[in-house]
């Protein structure tokens, strides 16, 4: 690792002018489990670390007058998990926090640090680049493949999004609210990541010099639910996850929500999959329809097949659990 300065501001507006910076490289610092491991390997290497643990105002979940929810970006998984409200109303948080199998990260881990972390894609992690080209194709389509994506792959990349939190916030309705150079700006969580068309693009609309400060969750009207599929119970990355928010009137689903992680480059919100159950009770049957319809379109790589049968079963399963029925 080469040496690095090191800053620690208390305020958003130092925090932001040390990353401004020019002709220096810089990156926020949190709870640093990602990045740390991206500068040991080379693959990130800023001549500056901003450590905005100390910043005022970026910790604590707050309750808001109109039943919503504030989750500042530093709070960490475990404080996530503990809290009795989101315990109670946002199941599919905890579901989805409990699923960083590791007491280490989750302790160490903040949600801001969940949903900026950058891709898992083995390619990417040993020096290939995001969307690890030769010579204009893709080493993903000829390579190793198992893990890589499998829907939201009409560009070149083929990088999964790895953030755990991400799906269910983006099925709640979420927004983040990002600090910069020109102040506050709010971004709906849906539209905040994409899938980049060229190697200097990012996966998330993040300015150099921005840092997430919180995120705001919409009351919960709905029934809500999170369902990872992995290949084993230990610290590991889920192959296929789904996040499910129902909004029930005399059991029939009024409204649905269906998002897909780790099978896109982003979040993948499935309309097909919503539309299948709005306007009827919610059944085995239905829940397996909508599981099917989930995966419409998905272009299996060739070694990465089972994950259109594991993404039927993760929205499946978390249909049912929103709703009460799991088996």
């Amino acid at each position: 690792m080469k040496s690095f300065e090191y800053a620690s501001p208390t305020t958003r507006e130092e925090a932001v002018q040390l990353l401004a910076e020019e002709g220096v490289e810089t990156a926020a610092l949190a709870g640093g489990t990602d990045l740390f491991s991206l500068m040991k390997d080379g693959v990130e290497s800023p001549g500056r670390l901003v450590n905005i643990k100390a910043v005022e105002g970026l910790g604590g979940v707050e309750r808001l007058e109109d039943g919503g929810l504030c989750i500042g970006a530093l709070v960490t998984l475990d404080e996530l998990i503990a809290n009795e409200h989101i315990r109670s109303a946002y199941p599919s948080l905890v579901q989805a926090g409990e699923g960083v199998r590791s007491p280490q990260l989750r302790a160490m881990g903040t949600v801001g640090g969940d949903l900026l972390q950058r891709p898992r894609c083995w390619y990417y992690r040993g020096g290939f680049g995001l969307l690890a080209q030769n010579d204009g194709r893709s080493r993903v389509v000829d390579g190793d493949n198992r893990y890589h994506a499998i829907l939201g792959t009409k560009g070149p990349a083929y990088f999964v999004n790895p953030s755990s939190l991400a799906p269910a916030l983006v099925a709640l309705g979420a927004r983040i609210h990002l600090h910069g150079r020109d102040g506050e700006r709010g971004v709906d969580l849906g539209s905040f990541y994409r899938a980049p068309v060229r190697e200097s693009e990012r996966e998330y609309d993040l300015a150099r010099a921005e840092i997430l400060t919180e995120v705001v969750v919409p009351a919960a009207a709905t029934s809500n639910a999170c369902y990872e599929v992995r290949q084993k119970e230990a610290l590991d990355w889920p192959l296929a996850a789904a996040a499910v928010s129902l909004q029930m009137e005399a059991g029939r689903v009024i409204k649905a929500s269906v998002v897909l992680g780790h099978v896109a480059p982003t979040p993948y919100a499935s309309k097909a999959a919503a539309a299948a159950l709005e306007g009827g009770e919610i059944t085995a049957q239905r829940a397996e329809e909508a599981g099917v319809a989930a995966v419409d379109g998905a272009l299996a790589l060739s070694r990465n097949g089972y994950k259109v049968q594991l993404a039927k079963v993760a929205t499946k399963r978390a249909i049912l659990r929103a709703a009460g029925l799991e088996v």
